[in-house]
């Protein structure tokens, strides 16, 4: 790797500049000016970052490189972007170290080197607002799966118990099904009494009910159910707090949230999702494309003597990925929506989770359009690629019906008679 320190084969592009390698407990500075590095250690708390920022702008360094290291690169992120260093995250996987070369401080003396000569490219890192939002989003996903587990685990104990409610009530979590647990955990054994807490559509059901509601629990069992009906109150009103947190910082983009919620199988909900995390501005992203391959929704490049080969997925935001794969299903239900059609032309032959896939990738276009051109969603409709091309789409039909053994003759529909 001699040419890289040649600056006549190269051309430099940040006379002062450091590369740092990110550890737990240390990070590893290294500080190169002119083509001459400097490495010095620093520990990871906020006064050893401090005295690394001291040491930075001591030396006029005015851009800083470092990898994506795990959760560990957001401390040192947080001192950086707040002073006049210039901070740059990039991907670990483009900046692996020549093997048997694999040294803390010659990890930091590469990163500087490519960081010095341009040939790093840096990660989309959103600004402390976007980042907190996203963080309360992330947070509120995980206590919703805590909250399933609780109730699974509460499903568990019933069927242990011989008690069939979930059979019967379809949400043991709603008003109905809360008060049968709460009388459960009070040690209630008549199974009338419980059916007769039924409301709504479950009145209907009142006799399967209380059929189902015959067991036998005993006490470990009532003991179980009672820490769990506390643990799923508690997760319940945790959710609601970071709701309102949620809603109160969205507040400012209701107008989006609003765009957003016209697209098929996008609510509130996820729209507060999308929003956090590909905020508001699409001015971050030169193109819709470009968005789709950040969020890991579209394969890789991989072309070779003009043959098109597998594409390894792309790396970027798995949890974009997630969020929008989640919210292409409800889309697909939509009756007569583009999005059905476009699931059923193409999940016939490449399967149900490629075309869900497709059908997100899809779902990002129309998303990246309507924030940057500030305009309402317009549906396509199911009957949108028949449209493309209707004398083939005939022709098809028509063969068909052929083989079948029927004899078609198409003609032009006569003209609307608007008069009448």
């Amino acid at each position: 790797m001699d040419f890289l320190k040649e600056d006549r084969v190269v051309e430099v592009l940040h006379q002062r500049c450091a590369g740092i390698d990110v550890h737990k407990k240390t990070v590893v500075v290294c500080v190169n000016i002119g083509g001459r590095s400097e490495v010095r250690t620093f520990g990871t708390t906020t006064k050893q970052l401090l005295a690394m920022l001291d040491w930075l702008l001591e030396q006029k360094v005015a851009t800083v490189a470092m990898e994506s290291t795990g959760v560990y690169w957001k401390p040192v992120w947080n001192i950086l972007e707040a002073s006049e260093c210039q901070p740059m995250l990039v991907n670990a996987h483009h900046i692996k170290q020549v093997p048997g070369r694999k040294t803390d401080v010659k990890d930091a003396e590469w990163i500087a080197q490519l960081l010095r000569l341009g040939l790093l490219r840096a990660s989309n890192v959103p600004g402390r607002g976007q980042r907190e939002l996203q963080e309360l989003v992330v947070f509120r996903r995980s206590l919703v799966q805590e909250r399933a587990r609780t109730v699974n685990r509460a499903q568990k104990v019933l069927e242990g118990a011989n008690i069939k409610a979930c059979s019967v009530v379809t949400d043991i979590t709603g008003k109905s099904g809360m008060a049968i647990l709460e009388a459960l955990c009070k040690g209630e054994t008549d199974a009338s009494k419980m059916a007769n807490l039924a409301v709504g559509r479950l009145v209907s059901k009142r006799e399967q009910l209380e059929e189902a509601l015959e067991g036998r629990m005993s006490l470990h069992q009532q003991f179980m159910l009672k820490v769990l009906l506390e643990s799923l109150k508690a997760s319940n009103q945790q959710i609601d707090q970071v709701d309102k947190e949620i809603e109160a910082r969205l507040r400012p983009f209701a107008k989006e949230i609003e765009l957003l919620d016209q697209i098929p199988g996008i609510a509130t909900q996820g729209a507060q999702d999308i929003l956090s995390i590909i905020g508001a501005d699409m001015s971050r992203y030169p193109s819709a494309r470009h968005l789709a391959s950040w969020l890991q929704l579209c394969p890789g490049n991989n072309r070779s003597a003009d043959k098109q080969l597998r594409g390894k997925k792309r790396r970027g935001a798995p949890l974009g990925k997630v969020i929008m794969v989640q919210l292409a299903w409800p889309a697909i239900r939509t009756k007569g929506s583009y999005y059905e059609a476009l699931f059923k032309r193409l999940s016939a032959r490449r399967g149900s989770k490629r075309a869900a896939l497709a059908v997100a990738h899809s779902m990002v276009i129309a998303i990246y359009n309507i924030l940057s051109k500030r305009v309402p969603y317009a549906e396509l409709g199911g009957g949108f690629h028949d449209q493309i091309n209707k004398e083939k789409v005939a022709r098809n039909c028509v063969r068909r019906l052929h083989r079948l053994g029927y004899n078609v003759t198409l003609s032009e529909p006569p003209p609307l008679d608007l008069a009448s």
